[in-house]
């Protein structure tokens, strides 16, 4: 058998030494104790089933309820850490924008959690109309000022996580043509910067535009730091169905939306 040459015996330490680097770079960290959300509705599980107002216990970031199909990031986190069990907060609240994230930081940060999920931006863009949504230099002081609270008042081994803002456009893919959807927004003046029946299509995608501004920013925001990570759009990305959404409003996440929302994020998230 051919000996290898001094050169070959050179290569394949160096290809050894870069596995071995990438390896160590990609290691996830030790689960968390305690966990918290920041977010609105959506991380509420609003209208998620059965009826109308939030149902925590159903969120797909902090949920630990035992039925609902959903393993949220708090259970598949108490699989590898059961110290976790009873310490997760969810500090998000429904109808909340941008500018309630660094009072929700601020929570997060009185309990000294050792990770946070992050998924907040989609009332910046669902308002009233075109004219009235966050503008994008405050939507990005705001979520700056969010990192800042975070990163500077958790424990240093705390980990961040941040979600992007779905595709709404999406909801008036499915459902535009259906009359009871269309007349549940109408009713409920939901999303009418968008969803109204008489924007136009120009609308419609410059709200559309704006959702992606948006998320490009919570990209660029987290990049500044070692301790977040953003989930490259799979969020934004993912096809929900018609499956995936409440009938009680046409508009959040039912249960297996949810679950499809914790799974999608739990991907790209640090333990996965």
């Amino acid at each position: 058998m051919r000996r290898p040459t001094l050169c070959t015996t050179i290569l394949l330490a160096l290809l050894l030494t870069i596995a071995g680097g990438s390896a160590s770079a990609q290691a996830a960290p030790p689960a968390p104790n305690s966990m918290a959300s920041i977010g609105d509705s959506m991380t509420r599980a609003a209208d998620v089933c059965c009826w109308y107002g939030d149902h925590p216990a159903n969120s797909w970031s902090t949920g630990g309820a035992s039925w609902d199909g959903i393993a949220s990031h708090y259970e598949r986190l108490r699989v590898l850490n059961a110290g976790i069990a009873g310490h997760n907060y969810n500090d998000a609240r429904s109808g909340a924008r941008m500018s309630d994230a660094p009072g929700q930081a601020q929570s997060a940060v009185s309990q000294q959690v050792g990770y946070v999920t992050i998924l907040m931006g989609a009332n910046d863009v669902c308002t009233s109309s075109p004219a009235t949504m966050t503008a994008v230099d405050t939507f990005r002081g705001q979520f700056r000022q969010t990192l800042q609270t975070l990163t500077g008042g958790l424990p240093g081994q705390a980990r961040i996580f941040v979600a992007s803002i779905p595709d709404v456009y999406r909801l008036w893919q499915l459902y535009h043509t259906d009359w009871l959807a269309q007349l549940v927004w109408d009713a409920a003046n939901i999303c009418q910067s968008l969803l109204a029946p008489d924007r136009t299509e120009a609308q419609r995608q410059a709200v559309r535009e704006r959702n992606m501004v948006f998320n490009a920013v919570l990209q660029e925001e987290c990049a500044a730091y070692a301790n977040c990570r953003y989930d490259d759009n799979a969020t934004f990305e993912f096809q929900f169905s018609r499956s995936h959404v409440s009938k009680l409003d046409y508009f959040h996440p039912s249960l297996s939306g949810q679950a499809a929302l914790a799974q999608t994020t739990w991907t790209h998230s640090w333990w996965s």
